[in-house]
């Protein structure tokens, strides 16, 4: 099974075991599994609008194993960069949670209620209460010379009703407004990765998440094998129009699948072959003998357009196209 070879599961959470308040299907009795496996299990967020133990308290509600020291949020990261940045004593101005703001305090920082209070930092992290006058106060601030540090920079995020903006798409329009960007403290910087996989010892973790941007890449720079599961935000086409540095290592449907068997890609004289499926490229089309359907047709599609494409620094998505016709393997 494919959870076989790892001591850690570095696992995010919107979209992967959660959206909104409930659980998604499958996942709480996958994470229940991971003991029984010898896995240790850590939650890797960039949601920072709550604390670990409120994080850890939601997860135990739905049933899934959790304590607040196995969650590893972008709040405390951003905090910790801002600290990094600034002396003690520093006046900053936050733009997001009760939460993040304790966290800045913690480090003996400043908070002002404005811009008008004259910060020499702004840190911006997701929030559902935040409204035009809080964007506004970071602009001013950031034109001031403040300096600007995100939480985290995820476009969107899964609510139990679908995909709403998340804390990039805030982000995004304070940059609009300042023509400057932020400095960025949770992932896809591989810091939380790494530090969660520190503190379990954990030689050999797989990350797996829902969203190729920020999951998969910060998985990726870290150095750790990556899984995409395709109950959240990214799926099988985002993924093959992937950029080479967000290409996840595994594709699932959702985390029962850390349990099955992962097909062998096999590299074969008529192309890359997956379970019953093949995948050929030329002159940018992917052509897949098998099911629109079936997983392991888009597993090779993605093989083969990679294999083909080894460093892609954009996304482009190609043509597939899908074929039932049978060919023997030379």
């Amino acid at each position: 099974m494919l959870i076989s070879g790892f001591d850690a599961l570095l696992s995010d959470l919107d979209g992967v075991v959660y959206a909104g308040n409930g659980a998604i299907p499958k996942a709480i009795d996958a994470l229940k599994r991971l003991d029984e496996n010898s896995v240790v299990l850590a939650y890797i967020t960039n949601n920072a609008s709550r604390s670990p133990g409120a994080v850890a308290q939601h997860l135990i509600q739905l049933g899934a194993p959790a304590s607040a020291e196995q969650v590893f949020g972008s709040a405390d990261a951003g905090a910790e960069l801002l600290a990094q940045k600034l002396p003690q004593g520093s006046r900053v101005l936050v733009v997001g949670s009760s939460y993040l703001r304790d966290c800045v305090s913690s480090f003996g920082m400043q908070i002002v209620a404005s811009h008008l209070d004259k910060p020499v930092g702004v840190i911006q992290g997701f929030d559902p209460s935040i409204g035009w006058q809080d964007l506004a106060d970071a602009a001013y601030a950031i034109h001031g010379g403040a300096i600007w540090i995100a939480t985290n920079t995820d476009r969107t995020i899964p609510r139990a009703e679908g995909i709403a903006p998340g804390n990039g798409s805030l982000v995004e329009a304070v940059s609009a407004a300042t023509n400057t960007e932020p400095l960025v403290a949770g992932k896809p910087e591989p810091l939380l990765f790494r530090r969660a996989a520190e503190t379990f010892e954990a030689t050999h973790p797989l990350v797996v998440g829902d969203r190729l941007d920020t999951d998969i890449l910060g998985g990726n720079k870290a150095g750790y094998s990556t899984v995409l599961v395709l109950t959240g935000v990214d799926s099988v086409h985002s993924a093959l129009a992937a950029r080479s540095a967000e290409r996840p290592d595994y594709i699932i449907s959702d985390l029962s699948g850390l349990y099955e068997t992962y097909p062998i890609i096999e590299v074969t004289g008529f192309g890359i072959r997956c379970g019953s499926a093949l995948a050929s490229v030329k002159d940018g089309t992917i052509t897949v003998v098998g099911d629109e359907s079936d997983l392991d047709a888009w597993r090779a599609a993605c093989s083969a357009w990679w294999l083909a494409h080894p460093h892609q620094d954009t996304a482009v998505q190609p043509t597939v196209v899908f074929s039932q016709t049978v060919l023997t393997t030379p």
